[in-house]
């Protein structure tokens, strides 16, 4: 008899959870026994299922562009308007908390470089053009500046360093660190605003030692620099606003998860082809 009453209530316990994933009423199941569902709305409850775990593995990060995509990937055909009411019907919404504003410090007499994207053919491989920039993120601590270099073919983020300080050394030290990444060919381009601290001779000085270009955007047009906004944008409505940092080396251990965890190994981007840098990288936009 105690059996038979565990045996009842795990089974019950299975059937919430179920309908808890599905996001249907117990009712609605117990109907269904009694009559089946036509076989697309059993679809639908599968794709349901796998909708949420995608949504789930990519900490809530995705919308419906980028579900679709991991599901044609696991070889599950979905038309993204599928995916729009599916996600609908279970309250999933990707994760953006708030609109993202950045501001920047030109340097007071910035020297005549440039801008050598301009007329830039495609590109075909890696290192051929660096971007960068510095964006700052509040602790309990105070701010935390964080400088950034990345790949403009791959849009992969190939060194970041964080520091409590806006100093040309925190550009440098992230300069040296991509530089020691990936040992470039002489003639990289590396392009960043007029921030003083990219224009500093100091930065300067360490671009052409290591043999690569400087270029620098023009004055009144931001949007040169627009694939390194679009980064700094993501981070923080897909991830730094949902969070609280009481340390910087807590802000540091949770920017290592986003980026080197997340955004270059998984993260599908949409200018890439919807697969992660990574894989851009190693075999191209083909998933």
């Amino acid at each position: 008899m105690k059996y038979q009453f565990i045996k009842q209530h795990a089974r019950i316990f299975h059937i919430e959870r179920m309908c808890h994933v599905l996001q249907v009423a117990r009712s609605g199941y117990y109907a269904w026994r009694k009559k089946p569902l036509s076989s697309r709305k059993l679809e639908d409850l599968l794709l349901k299922v796998q909708i949420q775990e995608i949504y789930l593995q990519n900490r809530g990060i995705y919308g419906s562009p980028r579900i679709t995509q991991e599901l044609k990937a696991r070889q599950i055909p979905c038309g993204e308007k599928r995916v729009v009411r599916l996600m609908g019907s279970m309250n999933l919404h990707a994760h953006y908390v708030k609109k993202y504003r950045k501001t920047s410090t030109p340097g007071a007499h910035p020297p005549k470089i440039p801008n050598r994207l301009h007329g830039l053919p495609s590109l075909h491989t890696p290192n051929q053009v660096w971007v960068s920039d510095i964006t700052y993120i509040w602790t309990q601590e105070g701010w935390a500046y964080l400088a950034a270099v990345l790949d403009l073919y791959s849009r992969k983020i190939i060194s970041w360093q964080v520091h409590h300080r806006l100093t040309q050394d925190l550009v440098t030290g992230c300069i040296q660190a991509a530089w020691r990444s990936r040992k470039p060919s002489l003639g990289l381009i590396f392009h960043s605003d007029h921030g003083s601290q990219y224009t500093s001779l100091a930065c300067q000085s360490l671009l052409s030692s290591r043999g690569m270009r400087q270029s620098l955007t023009g004055p009144n047009h931001c949007y040169d620099n627009a694939v390194m906004e679009s980064f700094f944008h993501s981070l923080k409505t897909e991830w730094i606003y949902a969070r609280t940092y009481v340390t910087r080396q807590q802000l540091k251990q949770s920017l290592f998860e986003y980026i080197e965890l997340f955004y270059n190994r998984n993260r599908r981007h949409s200018a890439i082809g919807y697969v992660s840098p990574d894989h851009f990288e190693s075999f191209g936009s083909t998933s």
